[in-house]
This record gives structure tokens, sequence and C-alpha cells, in this order.
């Protein structure tokens, strides 16, 4: 790591490098990590759309979902196969489909080599049943959370969470949707029809050589990286070199950048308007007309994209705004263009419901309970110069309240920050209100170079003295690396039994 940060303070003033040799690296920097796919892709490739699991109804009436996580092979690119891991099946997981107020029960387990987790982002639940580092689940043991759904229609996620390898696992396949629903999603009248007009689509990269082998290399910073591994294979929903046909005149895209580092800025090759229905927490108020929308690895958005019979397009990546300097906006995949998969129209489509004006209510922006801001400075792969310990806790909450947390990247290299239980309002980035696009719940956000962004965040009702939730960047690298804290969620009630000092909360290994 010494070598690496070296090398890479160096580069963080490039822009005033004059110095031939030091000209000279750049530009070899600059041929070496661009990276695009565009013109090599014929869009063979049917879209593999994850499976809905069906549960059972135990005993108790919970509604029960089986997963299993597993090796396998998978035929990424053609006439090879790829060592990869999956939930019920070679890679990714099905889509768990679930209401507000279902009581819900997981049986999670363990068919892999390695010790993992399974985290639920985005999910409103009590921390023990989080998937974090606290929750390990060892080979060929079975985990068993349950709760009950609170919380808003929104597009979630479950992928690994175990400190220093959620990287790799991610990496390896293990992931999938969670998808919830409730009344006024129902009213809204959006395409609802899974895997015909309301298509999920799993957004990552891949590094994978010629004889179908993954390649693992960069995924804890071993070369020139400041993010993670960039990879040059883009996989959809596990899938490579896709297309997806098109069936009726209004389709929905549930996206989501699953990616360990890749920031995926996406629009249409004929630069198409689309409607940005929902964001990473729940369905916006109204739709929001766009071309392009940036999405950090961990985001998700809900756009509805109008076609016409026989036409063909193709969603791509475009340069992404990182708003880093020459050097680090390059090796930070700024200067990258992907087409991700083509969309093709059928020669008559049925026609849709229109888009309504209006979608759901409007979630008013919280008001801070607590005035003063809980300050969160990013550093090299730290958080307020400290870098995770899963025996400390950062920040003890009151159950119920909103916290204003001022999140700052002094860095010259991209980040974004995520929080466990819970979703935030983005109040202001720079001092200034934040583009439309990122306005409503979220719960993960890009924090650009230099930027201060200040969150309004609403914590669950869940108290808990012993098991804490997580706040990190979800570059899967940088949290690896260390760039992750955790807090309690306390009612008034239970706050003075908090435990002091180093062991407050449990390690993970049943202390």
């Amino acid at each position: 790591m010494t070598s690496r940060r070296t090398v890479l303070g160096g580069l963080a003033a490039i822009g005033g490098l004059v110095v031939a040799p030091a000209a000279g690296f750049v530009g070899y920097l600059y041929a070496d990590s661009g990276r695009s796919n565009v013109g090599t892709l014929s869009f063979r490739n049917r879209l593999r759309i994850p499976p809905v699991l069906e549960p059972t109804i135990d005993a108790d009436g919970r509604r029960r979902f089986r997963l299993a996580l597993g090796e396998g092979r998978t035929e990424l690119l053609p006439g090879t196969t790829t060592a990869t891991w999956g939930v019920n099946g070679p890679i990714l997981g099905p889509t768990l489909r679930v209401r507000r107020g279902d009581r819900v029960a997981m049986d999670v387990s363990n068919h892999l080599p390695e010790t993992t987790t399974l985290h639920w982002h985005g999910m409103h639940l009590p921390a023990v049943m989080d998937g974090g580092p606290h929750q390990p689940i060892h080979p060929g043991r079975t985990w068993q959370p349950s709760w009950t759904v609170q919380q808003r229609a929104a597009t979630l996620w479950y992928h690994p969470h175990l400190h220093h390898a959620t990287a790799a696992h991610v990496y390896r396949g293990i992931g999938g949707l969670v998808i919830v629903d409730d009344g006024d999603h129902d009213a809204a009248s959006l395409p609802n029809h899974y895997g015909v007009d309301d298509i999920p689509l799993i957004l990552q990269d891949r590094r994978i050589d010629d004889d179908g082998t993954l390649d693992l290399s960069d995924l804890a910073f071993s070369g020139l990286t400041i993010t993670g591994l960039l990879g040059d294979k883009i996989l959809v929903n596990g899938t490579y070199d896709p297309y997806v046909e098109v069936s009726t005149t209004l389709v929905r895209l549930r996206l989501l950048n699953g990616a360990n580092a890749r920031i995926f800025h996406v629009g249409f090759t004929d630069d198409r308007d689309f409607s940005l229905v929902a964001t990473d927490a729940g369905v916006r108020g109204t739709p929001l007309s766009l071309n392009r929308l940036m999405l950090s690895p961990g985001e998700r958005a809900e756009i509805v994209v109008a076609f016409r019979p026989g036409e063909e397009v193709v969603l791509r990546g475009f340069p992404p705004p990182l708003g880093a300097n020459f050097a680090y906006q390059r090796l930070a995949g700024g200067g990258d263009t992907h087409d991700l998969i083509k969309m093709v129209a059928a020669a008559t489509l049925r026609p849709s419901a229109p888009l309504p004006a209006r979608l759901g209510r409007e979630v008013p922006v919280p008001t801070p309970t607590r005035p003063e801001p809980f300050r969160l400075e990013m550093g090299d792969f730290h958080l307020n110069d400290r870098t995770m310990d899963v025996t400390r806790v950062d920040r003890v909450v009151r159950t119920g309240s909103v916290e204003l947390w001022q999140i700052v990247n002094g860095q010259s290299i991209p980040h974004n920050f995520h929080v466990h239980g819970s979703a935030f309002h983005i109040l202001d980035i720079d001092g200034s209100a934040p583009p439309e696009y990122l306005r409503g719940d979220k719960d993960t956000v890009y924090v650009r170079p230099g930027a201060t962004v200040r969150l309004a965040v609403r914590f669950l009702d869940h108290s808990d003295i012993r098991w804490p939730y997580m706040f990190h960047c979800h570059l899967l690298a940088h949290e690896d690396a260390g760039m992750m804290g955790q807090f309690l969620t306390v009612s008034p009630q239970d706050a003075p039994l908090v435990p002091a000092g180093p062991g407050a909360v449990h390690d993970g290994h049943g202390n």
C-alpha cells in the first residue's frame, strides 16, 4: 500500500506537471487505462432474467425464502466457461419479491469454500439481521434471519459483506435483487410485468482471460488503480454481449450498479429521453425526464423508456463526469465508454398505459432533530483518520431520530457513501441544492473529489445495544481496505445500557 500511495500521491497534482518524463508517464497511463467495447459486440446473447424465487409459508405464517450459496461454472465468453459463485445457481441469484407488511424469513446456506455473509442492501430491518461483518456464515452452515418488511416500494439488492473479502465475493458473482411492493406502487400503474415490461438490469464489469479465467488482480490495489478493479467486459444480469426483446410501448428498467468500482453514466445511443421514476429507496413523486443518469456502485434507479415498433437501440455507459483531475479521471474509468445491452423492439408492440403525471406521495425532506452535524472526513481509505474496527462503535444514534451527516471528500479520489439500516435525503452538495435526479429517498450517493455532501439521515426504530449497522464507501476495494465505520441505534430507555470501550459490539465470532 505504501508504494501505491507514493505513486498515486504524485499523480494528485498531475495537471500542474510539465516535466517531459512526467508527461510521458501520464501519456502511458492515459493509453493503458482507457477501456471501450464500442464496435466489438454483436449482441448475440439473450438477456438472462433472474427468476423470481417463490417462498413457502412456514408454520409461523412467514414467507420463507431458501438461498443456497455455491460454486459453479458459467459460459461468459463464447466457447469457454468461467468459475463463478452464485445463489441457487452458478452466477448471481434469484429475485426476491415482497410486500410492505410481509413477515419474511431466510434460510441462507453456505456451500462455498469460504466464510461469507449476505447483506440486504437498502432493507430496513434490525441490525442483527443486516448481514454485515457481524453475521458471518461459515462453510456448511445456515443463517436464518427474519423480519417484517416496513418500508416503501423500492428496488433493493443483496450481496456479501464480509470485512476484507466483500470485493472478491461480489466479483465472483454473489448478488441479486429484492423488490418491495406496496399499495402506493400498485396505484401508480407503472409497467409491472416482471421480465416483460419490467426488466431488471444488474450492471457489472469483469476482466476475463481468453481461456475464461476470471482475473482477480487489482481487487486489493495490487496495481495502479485508485478505485479498485475496472473490467473491460460488461455483464448484465451475468450475461455477456446481451440483447433483450421489447414487446410493449413503455418499458421499465430497474437499474442496479452492482460493480465493484465502475461508475456507469447510462443513456441511449440515440440520446432519447427516459423518465426517472424511482431512486434507491423509493418511487418518486413525479417522473423526471433525463437522457443521462450516473450510478455509482450500490446505487439503483428505475427508468421508463418509450419504444416504437421495429426499432433497435443500445443502452450505453458514457464517460462519467467524476469531477476528478486529469489523471485520476482516467484511472477511475472517467474516459471509458461501454455498450451495455441492445434493446430490440418487436414489429408490433402492445400499447402501455400512459405514464402518470404523479407516481406517489412526495416524501418530505426530514428535519434533523440534532442540529450539530456528524462530520465524516474521507481520507486515504479511512474515515476520520480511522480504519474499520469491528469492536469499535463510531456513533450512537437515537431510534427514530433524524441526524445531519456531513460527508467530506478531501481527496482527489472518487468515493461514494452508503449507510445501512436507514434512508437519507441529500440536503446540499457544496452548499447548493442537489440536482433533481438526486432528490428523494436514497441510501447511496456519489461523493466527487473535493466535495462536501450533507445528508438528513432517518434512523429506524429498532433498538440494539450490541449489534451495529455499517456506514462506508461502496467502492468495494475502499471498503475492504478499511473505509468503513459502524453505529448503534438505541432507544432512550436502552441508552444507559450501551457498553463502553473496545468489545462493545459483537466481533462476529461468537463473542
